[in-house]
């Protein structure tokens, strides 16, 4: 039997399990990832993220969907790291360092009650557009023309979109509808993430316009619908601050609360939110 601590948390309501490498050691981080995240027989999450030591940084983010897929990134996930790397070795340092599949990011701790890290903003680098470096099967674009591309469409089932794509450490499809409640998610989230256009998959954030505000559902690679998503919220606010449908800093609401974004063409997209405990346990692994 091998024993594995690890804590829940969520940014809202984007939940991982996570476990620090520091001082615990994972062999099979697929597996786990699969066996954890199961909602009925594991403890339950949108996936498994690794707190690992990182040379010349604070700590490093290693991530997986609930599937056991990689991914890249994951803004809410970055905002947790953050939380347990201020709250449990980093007590005085407001300004954190995290290496991720993006890159190396910076977590500035914004609010703290009782020596936890409460609200914290992320610097999630700047959007990139180039169809192969996203990667979307579209006609490859000049890596120094950082424009979105316009007016695309995409065909799934009886529905054609017209989409937005931007990488923010991984791809992400932005679709703009009227009522993002009652639009059928489930139905057409796997068809895109699974379209031929999108060689790594992709994530797929449907939109609506709320008076200066947005409203936000995800469909994520690898998990399904999440209660939020930050590289998709960072997404959705180029997208929409771009097109000027609204203006900097935008309000994006999910499912599991809201996010704080600011961009300016060509700058770094900055995100504010929160990153909460849910409870801490150990995983007993019999093999």
């Amino acid at each position: 039997m091998v024993a594995v601590e690890f804590i829940k948390m969520h940014g809202t309501g984007n939940d991982y399990v996570y476990i620090d490498l520091f001082k615990n050691k994972v062999d099979d981080p697929v597996t786990l990832a699969q066996t954890l995240s199961h909602r009925h027989f594991g403890v339950g999450s949108d996936g498994l993220i690794l707190i690992k030591p990182f040379p010349g940084a604070h700590g490093e983010m290693e991530m997986y969907n609930a599937d056991g897929s990689r991914s890249e990134m994951c803004g809410n996930g970055i905002r947790c790291v953050a939380k347990y790397l201020f709250d449990t070795y980093y007590p005085d340092q407001r300004e954190l360092s995290i290496q991720t599949g993006r890159g190396l990011l910076k977590a500035s701790i914004v609010q703290v009650k009782e020596g936890k890290a409460e609200l914290i903003q992320i610097n999630m680098g700047a959007p990139f557009f180039a169809p192969q470096d996203i990667p979307v099967l579209l006609p490859p674009q000049d890596k120094d023309e950082n424009r979105i591309l316009l007016n695309q469409s995409l065909s799934v089932a009886d529905q054609t979109f017209t989409f937005h794509t931007v990488g923010m450490g991984n791809p992400h499809c932005v679709i703009f509808v009227d009522d993002v409640h009652a639009f059928p998610v489930e139905k057409y989230g796997p068809l895109i993430e699974n379209h031929a256009l999108f060689p790594k998959r992709v994530n797929v954030e449907f939109v609506q316009i709320n008076g200066t505000e947005l409203i936000q559902r995800t469909w994520e690679r690898g998990s399904g619908e999440t209660w939020a998503c930050g590289t998709g919220a960072s997404a959705v606010s180029v997208v929409a601050i771009s097109l000027g449908l609204v203006t900097s800093p935008v309000k994006i609401n999910l499912l599991g609360g809201t996010l704080e974004l600011a961009y300016h063409e060509n700058g770094p997209v900055y995100m504010t939110g929160p990153a909460v405990e849910v409870f801490r346990g150990t995983w007993n692994s019999f093999d």
